[in-house]
Parts: structure tokens; sequence; C-alpha cells
């Protein structure tokens, strides 16, 4: 059976992808995390992090554990807010002083 008999699309372009790219760089800005930090965490090129959230590149599930994590966020909270179809939140704003 192919994928699309299936019901599963493998682009990276599908619309649940973007909207998982979407709640990854919320969480990833709700953290106050550059994306040349998180990198930086992940022992990673920030070009691995840019290519994920822009949806040029997928990651498997222990990678998204592991990003999830390192950006202290809960990964089981981020899935659930995918499935259930919720928005991302919007970043922390930080006031000037």
């Amino acid at each position: 059976m192919t994928a699309s008999a299936r019901g599963i699309d493998k682009t990276v372009h599908s619309s649940d992808q973007a909207a998982l790219c979407a709640l990854m760089v919320a969480a990833r800005k709700q953290a106050g995390l550059t994306q040349h930090e998180l990198a930086r965490r992940l022992k990673r090129p920030q070009s691995f992090v840019a290519k994920y959230e822009g949806g040029e590149r997928r990651i498997d599930v222990v990678e998204f554990v592991t990003i999830v994590r390192t950006i202290g966020a809960d990964p089981l909270k981020l899935l659930r807010d995918l499935i259930v179809g919720k928005p991302p939140g919007k970043p922390r704003r930080t006031t000037a002083k």
C-alpha cells in the first residue's frame, strides 16, 4: 500500500509539518532562545535549527524530544497541542531597561 493510500503524506511541506514547525518555533522563542543559542546547546550547526524550523528538513521523534527538552518545554504538551490543532503561543516580550 502506498503512503497516499494510507493517508500519510511524506512531504516536508504538509500542513501538519508546518503546524509542528510553528509550534517548535513558538516554544523556542517563548524560552527566549535564538536559533544560534539552541543550536549551540544541541551541539549542532545553526543551519540544523533553521532547516527544521523552516520545514526544509524533517526531524524524527528522538530528535523532537531532544530539541524540545533542550528548549525547556514539555514534548507531550507540544504533541497534544499539535494533535488538537492548538495554535502556537506568542513569545514572551521582554521590556527594555
